[in-house]
This record gives structure tokens, sequence and C-alpha cells, in this order.
């Protein structure tokens, strides 16, 4: 059994006891909560498109730490110019345990 959610203009394949990394939701730490947004659920072969969300289907979800992610440096060149940049910075993510998928 799996599901396809979309969670802050992103989408997530989750099985339920997945741990997914997502970008920072405003929620606390152990706050369990619903993920509404299920655009395809699959049932062990049984297959249900949403137009574009599924009506009435729910991923519930644990809220298992906010933290920061590793550093991503961005870099810029030209050439001929003796121009370089470097800059870098952390994003701010969530991990969410899945519980179930309804």
């Amino acid at each position: 059994m799996f599901a396809i959610v979309a969670i802050g203009g992103k989408q997530y394949k989750v099985s339920p006891n997945d741990t997914i990394d997502v970008d920072r939701l405003p929620y606390d730490e152990g706050a369990e909560i619903e993920l509404t947004d299920v655009l395809l659920k699959d049932n062990d072969g049984d297959v249900v498109i949403g137009q574009p969300v599924i009506e009435g289907a729910k991923v519930k979800a644990k809220v298992l730490k906010q933290y920061l992610g590793e550093k991503i440096e961005v870099r810029r060149f030209k050439a001929k110019a003796r121009y370089r940049r470097k800059k870098g910075f952390r994003p701010s993510l969530t991990k969410l345990q899945i519980e179930s998928i309804a």
C-alpha cells in the first residue's frame, strides 16, 4: 500500500512507517497531522487516481523533528572577467513519519 501526496508544492511517494524529509512545516515536534492532498492511492493493485485529489483520502503523519539540512553551496563564475562568488545555505527541513493511509 502506498500513496502519492503533495506537501509544499512537491510530490512524495509514501507508505505506512516511512520517514520523509520535507520543507519546513509550521508544526511542533510530536504533533500529529493529516495530509489531505492525496493524488494517488494504491491498495495492493487497486489504484485510485484523483482529479486532482482524492476526496476523503487522508494520510496521517507525525512530526519527528525540525532541523537544518546539509549545506548547499552555490557558485557563480564568469570566464575571463575574474568574477567568482561562493554562497551557501542550509535548508530548513521537517522529518515526518507516516502513520497510516486512509
